[in-house]
């Protein structure tokens, strides 16, 4: 209802229509965002949606609607948006045109990742909306199917430099759209409820009714319109009883339909139930459906008159609650009947939703009907709809009679489940798998998903003794899934650490140790062998096994799955024998493996894997730009490992408050989720921490409690190391020797450079007169040829304050500038004003300065100039950033300007060295 005299304001709704046309202007000058509309049913959201695509004025406005009685069926609203611009398909790059296709079922392919099919609606939005200035309206979109929702609500927190906006209306907070602007609705005003109360009575009422009326309503418009429709003639007379101020206005709307459609004819009654189940408005279909049970044209004529719903070529209801009400009206048998017409109509083509209206027709079991769904699910988990595929089968699982063929469907339904992150109802149908007839394999299955449903839970110990039961059942059935279910336990016993049960390392490894060799080891089983050993056996006898096993995960071509599931721990190997290459090698592959093949839900572990060694490197910048991409990812979709880029990136670049505050959330968070190995890591960060800033006592109890871990974890090993120096510094001579005894048993039968690097640091800080000398030197020529930057010159700082110390000034100065230097230079700012200070100390006062590139740019600006740096091309950069190439290309104008460069060339140059470039330079 819009303002008398002011067609172009809703009523009531002033500010709220100003708003939506600002943020119109803005989207439309290329400030891309998004808004969610918030408020109970009839509160007015479609109609300020209708208002605001009406006002649009030179938009492409696309509309999509969620429907309850769909929300089952995949990306159902995601095509509704993309349909129109699916021509220009081949605009993408191949990975998200494959994703795209295949979860439209354009084409057959691999199961596209989730992420990657949002980031190809990203892609083809953005598109379209540089060709025309785009909005995409989603209405009712708590009723979006899964699939559809977090692909538009990826859409929604991406979208940026480019004429896209995308509007959101639901009746309550949706967590994939938490952060998005927000205005929530609430009923007009008391003149306005007034005003649109009178536009809708057709009698003259007494002023005593119609504020009863308008107190009744709460400001809702559409109960204004509709209370008095279902008003008694003593309502009308002033006969109202007293307000029930406690009860739900939409409830109240609702219960008014519903009393409106049970007093219509029954034809008319069958009919709005057909339509009310047939959630694509088909009119075809429905009067096809229609005539299948008897019913005529005129029976519309009620329900038309009644305005419940108009039919042309769309079937449209006055408003969802219609649809609603008319369905839960109706008795059990009367909506089997409709959808039982509805399957006999539905076309071929279009078996899922056949199957579907056939699964919600039926009595009982029914398998004709549960092999369609199964029929449905397998379709659906080829196009990625993971959650519709659990849904198929959990229902075909219902209408099975035969007790075998029951559980193997809810064991398949369990499994799509899991995948589909809905642990509990996972659960329940691995309950139901568990009551068919005793079968060996399956229980075997059924076991293991209970196990990975206990490790994506928690990434913690509770997963352990479940896989470990799995793995001892597989033995008799397939020795080659026992193998992979062990590594599995393993896996998952190293994360869990000392916050799991410390005995059952040991014994997953000892189970493992009675299999069988496999008969030609793949990389997988070399790396179960290797771990094995080293529980089991120690370090003599793994090393030669887990360098086989490192090599091959380097070198041999893997299946996807190994890549993506092992090279993580395949680089945890490596770092067990001191290989910072191997280790590079693997975290590299991983994170393209994760890029090329769009695993998204990998990628923060793969981020933050390769983000450590970027640390190592003092590459900072590096490693900031993947700790926000795994920041991303994680936010994006809700899970994730524990922030270790994050806590890494704050303690590397000194930064106290910043450090303690991601220490301690990640603290909890890894007690929470029973994560001991993240434990070690944090603990070992904080000694880095402290010993950067010369807070030897606290820096010696952290890297004590990190040293105290198995020797399994390589971080603890790490932590051996910032021991001996906290342990020098504060005088314990004894822990310092202990400390470099164990890190000794770790390094001495490594061949690296790293490895002889870090013993010969740690030996130099014990050692006096030339033979620390020595071996301070050792330490800078082994790290030297390393790409472990940081290491060389956290060396340069020992090396520099042990010359001071001996009033070598002048050689003292020359070590503790280039640590300085460097320090600076990565960004290491509590390393470079220890050796800052030492620097004064030995009487060369210098002025604190910071890396100066890292303070001009935004956080997204570093990002896209490294990688831009780094040769990637704005469509490459877009798929790694999860942005749009408008956006990168937005992002690269800005980072051009601020450096004053003008070329790519001159950008990579300059970040190479990290140093500004003189105007004539950058002319050049």
């Amino acid at each position: 209802m819009v303002w008398p005299g002011h067609p172009g304001v809703l009523l009531g709704r002033r500010a709220e229509c100003a708003w939506f046309d600002r943020w119109q202007d803005a989207v439309k000058a290329g400030r891309g965002g998004a808004l969610v509309v918030l408020g109970e049913p009839g509160i007015g959201k479609s109609a300020l949606l209708d208002h605001m695509a009406s006002a649009a004025v030179g938009f492409r406005v696309v509309r999509a609607v969620g429907v309850e009685t769909e929300a089952e069926l995949p990306f159902g609203a995601l095509h509704q948006v993309c349909a129109p611009f699916l021509t220009a398909l081949d605009h993408l790059p191949g990975p998200q045109q494959d994703a795209l296709s295949a979860a439209f079922g354009l084409r057959t392919g691999a199961v596209p990742d989730r992420l990657m099919l949002s980031l190809a609606v990203l892609g083809l939005l953005s598109e379209a909306a540089v060709r025309q200035p785009l909005i995409c309206v989603i209405d009712d979109a708590q009723w979006l199917d899964p699939g559809s929702a977090q692909a538009l609500a990826f859409v929604a927190h991406r979208v940026g430099a480019e004429p896209l906006g995308l509007v959101f209306a639901t009746r309550h907070a949706l967590g994939g759209l938490r952060g998005l602007q927000q205005m929530v609705l609430t009923g007009l005003g008391p003149r306005d409820a007034r005003d649109l109360l009178h536009s809708a009575l057709h009698v003259p009422l007494d002023e005593g009714v119609v504020d009863r009326i308008a107190a009744e309503a709460r400001g809702s418009p559409l109960a204004l319109l509709e209370l008095p429709r279902s008003m008694t003639a003593a309502g009308f007379t002033g006969g109202f009883g007293p307000t029930d101020t406690a009860a739900a206005v939409p409830g109240r709307i609702e219960d008014g339909f519903r009393r409106r459609v049970l007093s219509l004819p029954p034809a008319t009654r069958m009919l709005l139930l057909v339509a009310a189940a047939e959630p694509t408005g088909d009119s075809a279909l429905l009067w096809r459906a229609a005539a299948r049970l008897g019913i005529g044209v005129s029976a519309a004529t009620a329900a038309e008159t009644d305005g419940l719903l108009s039919i042309g070529t769309k079937v449209v209801f006055r408003h969802p609650l219609v649809r609603s009400a008319v369905y839960q009206a109706m008795p059990p048998s009367q909506r089997r009947a409709a959808h039982r017409a509805l399957a006999e109509v539905t076309a071929p083509a279009e078996p899922d939703r056949r199957a579907w209206h056939r699964a919600l027709a039926a009595v009982g079991f029914d398998e004709r009907a549960a092999a369609e769904l199964e029929g449905s699910a397998d379709r659906a988990l080829a196009r990625g709809g993971i959650a519709a595929a659990g849904a198929f089968l959990e229902r075909s699982a219902a209408l099975t009679a035969e007790p075998a063929a029951r559980a193997e469907r809810a064991l398949r339904a369990a499994r799509a489940k899991l995948q589909a992150g809905a642990y509990d109802r996972a659960l329940d149908l691995l309950a139901l798998a568990d009551r068919g007839p005793e079968n060996e394999l399956r229980a075997a299955d059924s076991e293991l998903l209970r196990g990975q449903i206990a490790f994506a839970r928690c990434f913690g110990g509770g997963a352990t003794p479940v896989l470990l039961s799995a793995a001892r059942r597989f033995e008799s059935i397939d020795t080659s899934r026992a193998r992979d279910v062990y590594l599995q336990a393993l896996a998952a016993a190293m994360l869990a650490g000392r916050l799991g049960d410390e005995c059952l390392i040991g014994e997953v490894a000892h189970s493992a140790r009675r299999l069988p060799a496999a008969s030609v080891p793949g990389a997988p089983d070399l790396l179960l062998d290797g771990l094995t050993l080293l529980v089991a056996e120690g370090r003599d006898a793994a090393l030669p096994v887990l360098r086989k096993a490192v090599s091959a995960f380097t070198t041999a071509e893997l299946a996807p799955d190994e890549e993506l599931y092992w090279l993580w721990l395949a680089g945890h190997g490596a770092g067990l024998l001191w290989d910072d290459e191997a280790w590079r090698v693997l975290a590299t592959r991983l994170l393209r493996s994760c890029e090329v093949r769009g695993a998204i839900s990998i990628l923060p572990v793969a981020a933050a894997t390769r983000a450590g060694l970027h640390l190592l490197s003092g590459e900072l910048l590096q490693a900031a730009s993947l700790a926000e991409t795994a920041a991303d990812v994680t936010f994006m979709t809700g899970a994730g490992p524990v922030a270790y880029a994050e806590v890494g990136l704050a303690v590397f670049r000194g930064r106290d408050a910043e450090a303690v505050a991601a220490i301690r959330t990640a603290t909890r968070d890894s007690k929470t989720r029973g994560e001991g190995m993240a434990l070690t890591y944090l603990q070992w960060a904080t000694a880095v921490l402290h010993n950067g800033a010369c807070r030897y006592e606290q820096a010696r109890d952290s890297a004590r409690r990190a040293g105290a871990d198995s020797s399994v974890q390589r971080i603890r090993n790490w932590a051996l190391a910032e021991l001996v120096e906290a342990a020098v510094r504060t005088g314990d001579r004894e822990v310092a020797d202990e400390a470099l005894r164990e890190l000794r048993r770790t390094t001495g039968p490594c061949t690296s450079h790293w490895a002889a690097g870090v013993e010969a640091q740690c030996r130099a800080l014990l050692a006096d007169g030339p033979d620390a000398e020595d071996l301070y030197r050792t330490a800078l020529e082994r790290f030297e040829r390393t790409r472990l930057r940081a290491a060389v010159a956290r060396v340069h700082l020992l090396y520099g304050e042990w010359l001071r110390r001996g009033r070598r000034h002048l050689e003292a100065r020359e070590q503790l500038r280039q640590a300085h230097e460097m320090f600076v230079r990565f960004g290491m700012e509590g390393f470079a004003e220890r050796a800052r200070n030492e620097l004064s100390a030995a009487g060369e006062p210098t002025d604190r300065r910071r890396s100066w590139f890292g303070d001009q740019l935004t956080p997204q600006e570093r990002r896209v100039a490294m990688l831009a740096a780094e040769g990637a091309t704005n469509p490459e950069i877009a798929v790694r950033l999860f942005i749009s190439a408008s956006t990168v290309d937005y992002h690269l104008r800005k980072v051009f300007r601020k450096l004053r460069v003008t070329t790519r060339t001159q950008l990579a140059r300059l970040l190479q060295g990290d140093q500004p470039m003189s105007a004539d330079e950058a002319g050049r």
